[in-house]
């Protein structure tokens, strides 16, 4: 799938996503697999290239108070983030999902790409502790919505399961 930059997003109807299929394909992709970097690569990829109208998908991994880029799909990204700064580092802070529609208007917004105009970010919490971010950046405004924050927080619960306690 080719990733095209628009201006603006097309209407709802026009982003045909069916997350239960991402989860089912996700599930079977991880399947018997152990190495938690080739599970979290292949869920980027996966991400990536199933969902419209993404330039970046990829993991951020908590390292002591620091988001430390991991896998990911898309142009070269800031590798560090503290927690609280921009929408990840809040995330994480925040131990909740973040729907930007718009990141320009989200106040410390980390600029990693400049074509970036909307971002959803999920934390990665197991056994109550958050090891890391599914992040998702959109050149279209108004990328995400709420079926978007359902969905990926579906998907990332098939990886966190399929993952178990191996150390991230």
């Amino acid at each position: 799938m080719r990733h095209e930059t628009l201006d603006s997003a097309p209407p709802a109807d026009a982003l045909p996503v069916s997350y239960d299929d991402l989860a089912t394909q996700l599930d079977h992709l991880l399947a018997g697999e152990s190495d938690v970097v080739a599970n979290l690569a292949n869920t980027a990829a996966l991400i990536y290239h199933g969902l419209p109208a993404l330039n970046w998908a990829g993991f951020y991994l908590l390292r002591g108070e620091t988001l430390v880029l991991g896998p990911f799909q898309g142009k070269p990204a800031c590798v560090r983030i503290e927690i609280g700064k921009g929408v990840c580092g809040t995330a994480v802070a925040r131990r909740a999902t973040l729907v930007v529609p718009d990141v320009h208007a989200f106040p410390g917004h980390i600029a990693c790409d400049a074509a970036s105009q909307s971002e959803i970010v999920v934390p990665l919490i197991r056994r109550g502790a958050v090891v890391g971010v599914l992040d998702l950046d959109s050149p279209l405004l108004a990328r995400f919505d709420a079926k978007d924050q359902a969905g990926c927080e579906a998907l990332m619960a098939v990886l966190l399961r399929r993952i178990g306690d191996t150390p991230v």
